[in-house]
C-alpha cells in the first residue's frame, strides 16, 4: 500500500524520506530518520519497531547491509515486511518479504533506496530511483520530484490518499516533517505545496530554535 524513498544528500549529509500510500497517516508509521545516522523505511503490514531498531543499529556503527542482517536475523515476521536503509556513508540495503502485498519492487540507487508494494507496476520504483539520481539541488526538492515521478509512472494500483516527507540535518529533530494524513484527490501535490511554503522558512525556524535572540523577525503583531 506504500511506495517510498530513503535518501542522503552526498553534499550536505542531510537524510530524508518521502512516501505515499492509500493508507491514512502513513508517515506516522513508516518514516524513521536520525541526523548523522541514517534513514529507514518500514512498510507493508507495517511494524514501526523495525525502523526504530534499524536506526539504533546504524547508530552503533553498523553499515546498512549489516544492520539489515542483524535486524532480521531472529525476526519471525520478516515475510510480511519491507524495510529500506541508508547509512551515513550512503550505503544501502533493502528487504521485501515474500508476503509483500500485490506487485512489489525495490531498487538500490546512488545515495537512495526505493521500495513499494501494491504497485501499478515495478516501473514505479525504477522511476523513483532514476529521478533521484538525475536531479540535483536541495534534498527536499529532489524527494518531491521523486514522488511526482512515482505518480507519473502509475503509483499504487489504487488511489493514494496520504503521504509525507521528513528531513534531518545537523540537529536532533527533523528540520522538516511534512505530512498529509488524508487527501481525497492528490496528497503528492499537497505535499509539494507544503514544501513550497515551508522551504523558504526552514532556516529561520532552525535559527529560532538555536538562538532566538538573533533570529529573523516573526512578522506578526507584537513582534518588535
Amino acid at each position: 500500500m506504500t511506495f517510498s524513498i530513503a535518501a542522503r544528500c552526498a553534499k550536505t549529509g542531510m537524510f530524508g524520506i518521502a512516501l505515499a500510500s492509500s493508507s491514512p497517516a502513513v508517515a506516522a508509521r513508516c518514516v524513521h530518520v536520525r541526523a548523522k545516522v541514517g534513514a529507514v523505511t518500514s512498510q507493508n503490514i507495517t511494524d514501526p519497531a523495525l525502523g526504530q531498531k534499524a536506526l539504533a543499529l546504524l547508530a552503533e556503527g553498523h553499515s546498512a547491509p549489516k544492520a539489515l542482517d542483524l535486524l532480521l536475523s531472529d525476526y519471525c515476521f520478516a515475510a510480511y515486511r519491507q524495510v529500506g536503509l541508508i547509512d551515513n556513508e550512503g550505503r544501502t540495503a533493502v528487504f521485501s518479504g515474500e508476503k509483500s502485498l500485490g506487485v512489489y519492487a525495490e531498487v538500490q540507487g546512488k545515495d537512495c533506496v526505493c521500495s513499494g508494494n501494491l504497485l501499478a507496476s515495478t516501473r514505479v520504483i525504477t522511476e523513483m530511483a532514476r529521478c533521484f539520481e538525475q536531479t540535483d539541488g536541495h534534498l527536499g526538492d529532489r524527494l518531491v520530484a521523486v514522488l511526482k515521478a512515482a505518480r507519473a509512472a502509475g503509483g499504487e494500483a489504487g488511489p493514494i490518499h496520504a503521504g509525507g516527507m521528513s528531513l534531518v540535518d545537523a540537529v536532533s529533530w527533523p528540520v522538516a516533517d511534512l505530512r498529509v494524513d488524508w487527501h481525497d484527490n492528490d496528497p503528492i501535490e499537497a505535499i509539494s505545496d507544503l514544501w513550497r511554503l515551508y522551504k523558504p522558512q526552514l532556516n529561520d525556524f532552525l535559527a529560532r530554535a538555536l538562538d532566538p535572540s538573533s533570529a529573523p523577525s516573526y512578522g506578526v503583531p507584537g513582534d518588535p
